[in-house]
């Protein structure tokens, strides 16, 4: 148990800085728009998505109906439909902690409990759920840590939630830089553009990752073929 949790804390530390701050800037946000420090820990703990949670504070303070709210939220996390059918046989057999690694299956969670670089030594299901876990916690601690500040501290908060994309923008950046395969970058980037060209910033989202997922499926031969040669 104290290798996993070792080797778990190495491993999320990045997530941990990048959670912290986000979490922060989300907590701030959420104080200054009128939601307390306990609606932004149950937002944390029971919503726990992050760009769909900065979202979420403008619609909620806009008196916005359950129906956008639902409704944009299957269109903010429509990516994980995508990358969590890859994790099907993963998880298959993962035991009874499996809801809730579902439910927490975050961008930096799949990076982290789908490495190639897994270690061997280490119990599947024990790993995996201590990611989740810890990860979790640690968009919690941000979140109502920021929502404290911002209940200490009031300033201009303009642009705090552009702090999801610059997360976005160097989890890209430092995957770009991890592998000399960039058919899947590549494509992910010119397909969101066009759609965002072409749809407009509102209904961009449904339209690219849809075409981003066909265009993988028909390509997946020629991307592992591709990887395969960069490895070897």
């Amino acid at each position: 148990m104290k290798k996993v949790l070792k080797t778990v804390l190495l491993k999320t530390l990045p997530v941990m800085a990048g959670y912290l701050a986000l979490g922060i800037g989300f907590g701030i946000l959420a104080k200054s728009s009128g939601i307390g420090v306990w609606g932004v820990f149950a937002m944390s703990l029971f919503i726990y998505a992050g760009s769909m949670q900065f979202v979420s504070v403008g619609l909620l303070t806009g008196g916005a109906s359950l129906l956008t709210l639902a409704v944009t939220t299957v269109m903010v996390n429509a990516r994980h439909l995508f990358y969590g059918i890859s994790m099907i046989d993963s998880y298959k057999d993962i035991g009874k902690t499996k809801p809730y690694l579902i439910f927490g299956l975050t961008d930096e969670t799949y990076a982290l409990v789908c490495t190639q670089d897994f270690p061997p030594t280490l119990d599947k299901q024990q790993y995996c759920f201590y990611v989740t876990l810890f990860n979790h916690f640690y968009w919690i601690a941000g979140s109502v840590l920021g929502a404290w500040i911002g209940t200490l501290i009031t300033f201009n908060t303009t642009g705090i939630d552009f702090a999801m994309t610059a997360l976005f923008i160097t989890i890209f950046v430092d995957q770009w830089r991890s592998t000399r395969n960039h058919i899947p970058a590549v494509a992910g980037v010119v397909l969101s553009v066009s759609c965002l060209l072409l749809f407009g910033a509102e209904n961009f989202l449904i339209p690219a990752m849809l075409l981003i997922g066909c265009v993988l499926v028909i390509g997946k031969n020629a991307i592992i073929k591709q990887e395969r040669a960069d490895n070897g």
